[in-house]
């Protein structure tokens, strides 16, 4: 089977859920922006130096595929979904950078080329969750999902800092 169908030429796609919509439709806008971001971070992956970041960055791609696969559905009963657990999980992993790096005020971002593509990531994830809000206004968005985006551009910030921290490259902001 070719993944090239033609179904898509008169500016249509399908979702998973089945419905034909329009290729610029937020829906599709929205997951677009997620698989970007899990492209943009198959990239950082290869340049980081932790391997608790690499796996932590495997883990997201992961998790992506369950976002991506909720937004690319109307379908409520999906049944991969983003859950309490996987907002924990990010949530933990954020503490643990935030207690290695003790952050002491504004950074300047991307001192490193591993930070510079988790920092690239992190933008990616807030346009998402700005693309995901936006669909939540006429669309039911659940909301572990709105938390996972929200915590996810957290998490890639201090892993970017983690990053500079193994190699005391965190620069502060001077006022």
């Amino acid at each position: 089977m070719s993944i090239s169908t033609g179904g898509g030429d008169k500016g249509k796609t399908s979702l998973w859920s089945g419905e034909r919509v329009s290729k610029d439709d937020l829906r599709v806008e929205a997951y677009g922006t997620i698989d970007e971001l899990s492209s943009f971070l198959g990239e950082a992956k290869h340049y980081v130096k932790s391997y608790k970041v690499k796996n932590i960055i495997n883990m997201i791609q992961n998790d992506l595929f369950k976002v991506a696969g909720e937004l690319a559905s109307k379908n409520k009963d999906f049944l991969y979904r983003i859950n309490d657990e996987d907002v924990e999980q990010i949530t933990q992993f954020v503490k643990f950078f935030e207690k290695r790096i003790n952050l002491k005020g504004f950074v300047l971002t991307g001192n490193t080329i591993e930070s510079a593509k988790l920092d690239v990531c992190r933008t990616i994830v807030r346009r998402a969750e700005r693309r995901i809000v936006s669909l939540s206004k006429n669309a039911d968005i659940s909301e572990p999902l709105l938390k996972y985006i929200n915590r996810l551009s957290d998490l890639l910030f201090v892993m970017a800092r983690y990053e500079e921290y193994l190699i005391n490259k965190i620069e502060y902001k001077k006022w």
